[in-house]
């Protein structure tokens, strides 16, 4: 998981209840010259898209003077906001979140286009979640069908995740990755989408510091070769999978072929998918007895 470079949120309100469609582009009148150069002092590099979406939000002259104190003093803009856009959502993000990046909405279309086909409803569990935001844009691609499970270990991302996946139908687990489940899951999961932490241990102090600062290690800290979640996932998914399963986690090029090669001993068919455009490297994996 590593943060993109670019604002990705529209303008919209800052305190939906939960994940909902929004606009697409920005407002036509432009942000006060002094706020974007503000702005770019303090090293934002999209500046002036940052302060269009400050103005929008805001909703009095003094919310705006205490979210720009807020983002020049170095906090995420989906932080300062509480927001992000998200495959075509807004997304509730609570600060000490996990701000969803947007080459992640690669590893949504992946799984949509493997979910199984209607009249099914399948059933997706969205592991590792943060705020719930696979899970909601899978469900929102596949027009509702499907019923939506959600877990976490972090306490403060399980809140922020229901406060986006409840109005959804959506039910979010707390606990450490299988264990914060429902045994009555057991053998139903037909779409798991594991976005799990890739980075590798050493490599956290050379990430931005509006993630290695306000994000939680957990949802960055992958373990010395950032692989350490995904071995654990691969190890205790099958029983939990339905014959028909796909499996899916978002990785990184170098990191790829290690992954298809962890998933293959644990008994699963594993595949590699791209995407140029948003930079993004998804591994599918489906149980080997189906081949």
């Amino acid at each position: 998981m590593r943060p993109d470079a670019s604002p990705s949120l529209p303008p919209s309100s800052a305190h939906a209840p939960s994940a909902s469609a929004s606009a697409s582009a920005f407002p036509p009148a432009a942000p006060p010259d002094s706020l974007v150069a503000r702005l770019r002092a303090a090293g934002c590099v999209f500046a002036e898209d940052e302060a269009r979406l400050l103005v929008a939000t805001a909703r009095a002259p003094a919310e705006l003077a205490a979210m720009t104190e807020r983002r020049v003093s170095g906090l995420p803009l989906e932080h300062v906001l509480g927001w992000a856009e998200f495959a075509g959502l807004r997304i509730a993000v609570d600060t000490g979140v996990f701000v969803p990046r947007r080459r992640t909405e690669f590893l949504v279309r992946c799984a949509v286009a493997l979910a199984p086909a209607p009249p099914a409803a399948p059933v997706v569990l969205d592991l590792c979640c943060g705020t719930g935001a696979v899970g909601a844009a899978v469900l929102d691609a596949l027009g509702g069908r499907g019923v939506l499970h959600a877990a976490d270990v972090d306490p403060a991302a399980v809140r922020c995740a229901r406060r986006n996946l409840d109005g959804l139908g959506g039910h979010v687990h707390e606990g450490d990755l299988f264990d914060a489940l429902p045994g009555s899951l057991r053998g139903r999961i037909d779409i798991l989408a594991a976005n799990v932490p890739y980075v590798p241990t050493g490599d956290i102090p050379l990430l931005p510091p509006e993630a290695r600062d306000h994000e939680p290690r957990t949802a960055l800290d992958g373990g010395p070769d950032g692989l350490a979640l995904l071995r654990r996932v691969a190890a205790a998914a099958l029983p939990w999978l339905s014959p028909t399963a796909t499996l899916l986690t978002e990785t990184t090029p170098h990191q790829a072929p290690a992954a298809t090669h962890l998933l293959t001993a644990c008994g699963y068919t594993s595949r590699t998918i791209t995407d140029d455009d948003l930079e993004a490297t998804v591994v599918t994996a489906t149980p080997a007895s189906r081949s």
